[in-house]
C-alpha cells in the first residue's frame, strides 16, 4: 500500500474542484472555433487540465464525465467535440463507431482509503489479503461510481467478481458489497474523502497516486491492469442501459479525432503521445499509441 501527502492531496483537489466547477461553461465553446474542445473521461480530467494544457500552443476546452456518458452525449448528438477520449475502447466499438481510434495509456484499479478515518484504518489493516472483509460491514463507508455512466463503475463490479474467485470467499462480493448510497460522479469521487462522506473508494491507480491518497494495491488477478490476464478478465461482463454488454478487459484509454484541422491534430498528438501522462500516475506501454482502424495520413507515425 502507498502513503500519500495530505497537504498535496488537498491542494490538488482544490485545483480539480475549480476546474470541474468551470466545466459547465465549456460546452458553449464546442463548435465556436476559439478553442480545441476535448470531451473526456473524468479520470483524465486532471492530466488534461494540468498536463496537456501546458504542452500545446492551442487553447483547450476540457469537459469531463464518466466515459459511458461521454459516449452517449456524442452518439445522441448532444455534444460535438473536436476530440473524444474515453477510459474504455469498447465504447468505440459499441456506443460510438469511429473509423479509427488510438489507445494511448493504461491503468489499474486500487482501493483508496482515508487513513484519518476509523473505517479507512480498518481497510489499511486488512491489507491486500483481506481488504474485502471490512467492506462487508456497515462500519466502512465505501464510494464507487455508477456502472451505467462510466467504466470505473463497471470495472469495480468486475474487480469484486474476480476477487470472489481469487480469495475463494464464501460470499459473492459483487452481489454483497455494492449499495445504491455508494455512488458518486467520477469527477467527485475522491473529493468525498475531504468531506468525510466515505472511508474508502475503488478508483484508478492514477487518481490515487496523483492526489496523494493511501491505497491498497490489488492483485493483478483483480486490478484489470495486466494485459497477460486478459482471458481471466473476460470472464466478467456488465450490461449498459440500452443493452450493450461490456466484457472485462485490461484497462486502456482511447481517443479519436472527429474534426481534423491543424489545431485539433496538434492537440490530439500531444494528448496521445507527449509523455505527460506518466506524471499523473498512468502507464504508457512501449507500443502506445496503438491505432485501430485507419487514422489520417501521417498521424500514426
Amino acid at each position: 500500500m502507498t502513503t500519500g501527502a495530505t497537504p498535496r492531496r488537498r491542494a490538488v483537489l482544490a485545483g480539480v474542484a475549480g476546474a470541474t466547477a468551470g466545466l459547465a461553461g465549456c460546452s458553449g465553446v464546442f463548435g465556436g472555433g476559439a478553442a480545441v474542445s476535448v470531451l473526456a473521461a473524468g479520470s483524465l480530467n486532471d492530466a488534461l487540465e494540468n498536463g496537456l494544457r501546458e504542452r500545446v500552443d492551442q487553447r483547450v476546452a476540457v469537459e469531463a464525465h464518466g466515459s459511458a456518458r461521454v459516449a452517449r452525449l456524442v452518439a445522441d448528438g448532444q455534444k460535438d467535440p473536436d476530440i473524444v477520449a474515453v477510459a474504455d475502447p469498447a465504447l468505440f466499438e459499441s456506443t460510438l463507431t469511429p473509423e479509427w481510434y488510438a489507445e494511448f495509456a493504461t491503468n489499474s484499479l486500487v482501493l483508496a482509503y482515508d487513513a484519518e478515518s476509523p473505517g479507512g484504518r480498518r481497510v489499511a489493516e486488512a491489507g491486500v489479503d483481506g481488504w474485502w472483509r471490512p467492506l462487508l460491514d456497515e462500519g466502512v463507508a465505501l464510494g464507487r461510481t455508477d456502472p451505467d455512466l462510466d467504466p470505473l463503475g463497471y470495472r469495480t463490479l468486475f474487480a469484486l467478481e474476480l476477487a470472489t474467485e481469487h480469495y475463494d470467499t464464501d460470499t459473492n462480493l459483487r452481489a454483497a458489497v455494492p449499495a445504491p448510497g455508494q455512488l458518486f460522479p467520477e469527477t467527485q469521487l475522491v473529493s468525498q474523502f475531504e468531506t468525510g462522506a466515505i472511508d474508502a473508494a475503488f478508483t484508478y491507480r492514477s487518481m490515487a497516486v496523483d492526489r496523494g491518497y493511501d491505497f491498497v494495491d490489488l492483485p493483478a488477478a483483480i486490478d484489470l491492469g495486466d494485459p497477460a490476464l486478459a482471458v481471466r478478465y473476460e470472464t466478467t461482463s456488465y450490461e449498459l442501459p440500452g443493452g450493450t454488454v461490456v466484457q472485462g478487459a485490461p484497462i486502456s484509454y482511447a481517443a479519436t479525432l472527429p474534426r481534423e484541422t491543424a489545431a485539433t491534430t496538434a492537440v490530439f498528438e500531444a494528448l496521445t503521445g507527449d509523455g505527460y501522462l506518466t506524471d499523473f500516475g498512468f502507464t504508457v506501454p512501449e507500443p502506445y499509441p496503438r491505432y485501430t482502424g485507419q487514422p489520417p495520413d501521417g498521424l500514426a507515425s
